[in-house]
């Protein structure tokens, strides 16, 4: 762990305040602290020389589990405030926790820069929904049962996991285009990350043992280092951005996140088609 850990100690300032900033983001937008982590560690391994193999799958298995802290302690926030959905929870939760263990089993077994890829162009549609997505949009009155439910569920799951997200990146658009108040959805989404985070972090843990390219500090695909720097700041930030949510109008800051996106998206982009 030594060498890895003394390779990322010079940047352990942008480290906690990437932490920082997922965690405001977290609580905030609902969109998980992950879109904002993946990003940076995977920049970070790039400019390290982290094998390509494998750069992407520990940036996504230590986001998984910076989520867990975070969503936990975002989701306390607004289990306080009452803005979670214990009937969403109940009924799409199983099909959530499914979907992420399918999506863990996939990224461990495809390569690093299809990976990327995907990472790529799910943010890039999330980029454009937050910045043009209007909230009076409608699906329904109220999130569909039977097989819809299912395959919405495990689709929140499968790519929340294969891109280290909580699941609000896709929770709060569903629950809001079926009838949902914003606040509700966020809420709820926070609480939907923890369920996420906790199957996808043992699925790359267990994926990425015995893997020879691995940094020396991972557990499975999960680099203890990064975690030991982000986790931190982004639980202690994540109560702020909940508390945040219930005072502000968000639509400036989710146009400036969407653009931060859109341009993670496109460098990403660059570097598996480069």
């Amino acid at each position: 762990m030594s060498d890895l850990l003394g390779q990322l100690l010079p940047y352990a300032l942008p480290l906690l305040l990437a932490g920082a900033v997922a965690g405001i983001v977290a609580g905030l937008l609902g969109v998980g602290g992950g879109i904002v982590v993946v990003p940076v560690l995977f920049h970070l391994f790039t400019h390290l020389g982290v094998d390509e193999s494998v750069r992407m799958k520990v940036a996504v298995g230590t986001s998984l589990a910076t989520i867990v802290a975070t969503a936990w302690s975002s989701a306390a926030a607004h289990w306080k405030r009452g803005t979670v959905d214990r009937a969403f929870l109940a009924g799409y939760g199983p099909w959530v926790v499914a979907g992420v263990l399918a999506g863990s089993a996939v990224a461990a077994w495809v390569k690093g820069p299809a990976l990327t890829g995907v990472f790529a162009v799910v943010a890039l549609v999330v980029a454009a929904q937050i910045a043009f997505g209007s909230p009076h949009w409608r699906l329904g009155e109220r999130p569909p049962g039977g097989w819809r439910r299912a395959s919405i569920g495990g689709a929140i799951g499968a790519l929340s996991a294969m891109m280290g997200i909580g699941g609000g990146t896709m929770t709060v658009p569903v629950m809001t285009m079926y009838g949902a108040p914003v606040h509700r959805a966020v809420g709820t989404a926070a609480a939907t990350g923890f369920l996420i985070g906790v199957p996808g972090e043992v699925g790359f843990v267990v994926g990425g043992l015995g893997v020879a390219a691995r940094p020396a500090d991972c557990l499975g695909y999960v680099s203890l280092a990064g975690l030991a720097l982000i986790a931190p700041t982004s639980m202690l930030l994540a109560p702020v951005g909940a508390r945040l949510a219930h005072r502000l109008d968000t639509t400036a800051l989710r146009r400036v996140f969407a653009v931060f996106l859109a341009l993670t998206s496109a460098r990403m982009i660059w570097s598996v088609l480069g």
